[in-house]
């Protein structure tokens, strides 16, 4: 957890509870005593009004609250419509952390104006369950870098296996796709997820190269659209 967001967390926790101890928020956290201490400490110089003491607990002042995030209507319609999409469409960790980050937009928004949460009457039915495995698979590996093997079938029905190095999830609507360079074509390459028929990890981290990174890979969307290129 990065610190910013750890300072953050600090500040909804003593917001949530009339006391709360140094123990509790670093088993919560999963960080040492000592460094919630110091979190405190410098949460109170930037001006934080905590009150309380090392050994007794923590709490913040009543007056104290966050201040409210001034997103329009129709941006928290656009917020809203977003995560009901990730929820829908992502895989299970994203799709679980849409119900966090749906709390937090409640809470940065002024108390009048939270309603409009519930204002969008745009849905997404839930769909891809069966994806779940495959892009959370894909999803971790673009994090970390890892070369993957990949057992692939295409449109012909041909089967193959490619070492691949994945970039990018893109859904489309319909299917989601993996962008990747692909080592047995000596090129960037679009894989459709359902036809992904396993994959695992090589044991080898790749660094990024000039002409096979994300980068190089979007700069060769526009020319592949032009000749027809589409997912293998």
């Amino acid at each position: 957890m990065r610190r910013a967001d750890r300072l953050f967390q600090i500040v909804q926790r003593l917001r949530a509870r009339r006391l709360t101890t140094a123990r509790q928020l670093a088993q919560a956290l999963g960080v040492s005593e000592r460094t919630v201490y110091r979190d405190v400490r410098d949460l109170s110089i930037s001006g934080v009004p905590i009150q309380g003491e090392a050994g007794v607990g923590y709490s913040l002042h009543p007056s104290f609250d966050l201040a409210a995030l001034m997103f329009t209507s129709d941006e928290v319609e656009a917020i809203v419509v977003g995560l009901r999409m990730a929820s829908a469409f992502a895989g299970p960790k994203l799709r679980a952390a849409t119900s966090t980050a749906l709390d937090k937009v409640v809470l940065a928004l002024p108390k009048a104006r939270r309603a409009e949460v519930e204002r969008p009457q745009i849905y997404v039915p839930p769909v891809y369950r069966s994806l779940d495995t495959v892009f959370e698979a894909l999803r971790s590996a673009i994090d970390d870098h890892a070369v993957l093997s990949l057992d692939y079938t295409d449109e012909r029905s041909s089967a193959t296996r490619r070492s691949i190095r994945p970039l990018a999830l893109h859904f489309w609507g319909s299917v989601w796709t993996l962008a990747a360079w692909c080592e047995l074509r000596t090129g960037f390459r679009s894989f459709r997820l359902d036809r992904i028929q396993e994959c695992s990890r090589t044991g080898v981290v790749f660094a990024d190269e000039p002409g096979k990174t994300l980068a190089d890979f979007l700069r060769s969307v526009g020319s592949e659209a032009r000749r027809g290129l589409g997912p293998e």
